[in-house]
């Protein structure tokens, strides 16, 4: 049997340092030792068996308290490839190059990674629902008029080549076509949840804010400084005095002109950020806020009005904006295991090749 013990002082027994702080002491019978105060305190190992308290002088055997250890939950994260894939509006495998590198080499280090990929027609479904959603994205894509533009197939091409890398640097690729990368990652986050670990979302896009919690943090790639940084629950409160299960309903108020979903001051311009913050806080949420305004008044004339009137083109920015977390992704549990990180320097240096060869032909 084999258990630690403080100790500080004993004689008589078979003593032998297995380390600078390390005893192990044979033939030792722990039930007939006596108790008293701790001196020069060291841990040691011992076998139970017999001594008598004469072989003990002035020493005081106990094992020591338990120890309050806070379990730490082991972190998997989820990569949002396409937006790394650009430099502003410019598609840029630079970009991508530099800023995998320095997220394997600072960030995830070995910790289970798992690349997210658009799939094809992903944003048809919010689409159909409202026509203007991501429309200057459409407009830029269109540029590339012909399957023969060679813009077109650099993009396509530039796909394959970073879900190639990735691949090689052990990082599992997911790609469900017809669905966007936001909603397989919210998927994601809650299978990876529900196996006990915690999740970093690494992408720039705000639209994962409404997913923070204890367990979900954001980090993101900070072009002024070069780094990723991490963007927690904490981050969030701090910034917006409200918890992240309001920030869904808030954008559904204000919209995103980004993402080309209106807001209700185009209606109402006196409806702002101010007055959207404090309904928002004050009831929860949208489905409460409108829940609300249908049996009493929730502030202001022009602010019950507005919802009032406009309560349909606000749930129609909730079904817009809101991220979907039941999309049929068939989850591999060896996505979860330690990242092996042996293949990374010679990856991405046969990246840095072919983006130079790239550079030659014209393109980054």
């Amino acid at each position: 049997m084999e258990s630690y013990l403080r100790i500080s002082r004993i004689s008589g027994c078979n003593v032998s340092w297995c380390s600078p702080n390390l005893l192990t002491i044979q033939n030792l019978s722990i039930s007939e030792t006596p108790q008293i105060k701790f001196r020069n305190l060291v841990k040691i190992r011992f076998s139970a068996h017999s001594i008598t308290r004469s072989l003990v002088n002035d020493t005081n055997l106990v094992a020591p308290p338990p120890e309050n250890k806070v379990s730490r939950k082991k972190r998997v994260f989820l990569l949002d490839v396409n937006p790394l894939r650009y430099d502003g509006s410019r598609l840029s495998l630079l970009s991508f190059a530099r800023w995998i590198s320095i997220f394997f080499s600072e960030v995830s280090l070995s910790d289970p990674v798992i690349a997210v990929f658009d799939g094809e027609g992903g944003n048809e479904y919010r689409r159909q629902i409202l026509p203007s959603y991501k429309a200057k994205r459409r407009k830029t894509t269109q540029i590339f008029s012909s399957v023969e533009d060679p813009r077109l197939l650099y993009s396509l091409r530039s796909r394959e080549v970073v879900s190639n890398v990735l691949q090689q640097c052990n990082v599992p690729v997911v790609k469900i076509e017809e669905h966007e990368a936001d909603d397989v990652i919210a998927t994601l986050v809650e299978q990876v949840l529900l196996r006990g670990f915690k999740v970093v979302i690494a992408s720039p896009d705000k639209d994962f804010k409404q997913l923070i919690s204890e367990d979900v943090q954001i980090v993101l790639p900070v072009m002024k400084f070069e780094r990723w940084s991490f963007y927690t629950l904490k981050h969030y409160i701090a910034q917006h005095k409200c918890d992240p299960q309001s920030d869904l309903s808030l954008r559904c108020i204000l919209g995103d002109e980004i993402d080309g979903v209106p807001g209700i001051q185009q209606f109402v311009p006196g409806f702002g950020r101010k007055t959207a913050s404090k309904l928002v806080r004050k009831y929860g949420s949208l489905e409460n806020l409108l829940a609300a305004v249908k049996i009493r008044s929730v502030g202001r004339n022009y602010a019950q009005e507005a919802l009032t009137k406009y309560a349909d083109f606000l749930q129609r920015n909730y079904q817009v904006l809101s991220l979907k977390r039941d999309i049929d992704i068939q989850f591999d549990d060896h996505w979860l295991k330690t990242r092996d990180q042996e293949n990374d320097s010679a990856a991405l240096s046969s990246f840095m090749l072919h983006l130079r060869r790239a550079q030659a032909s014209g393109y980054q």
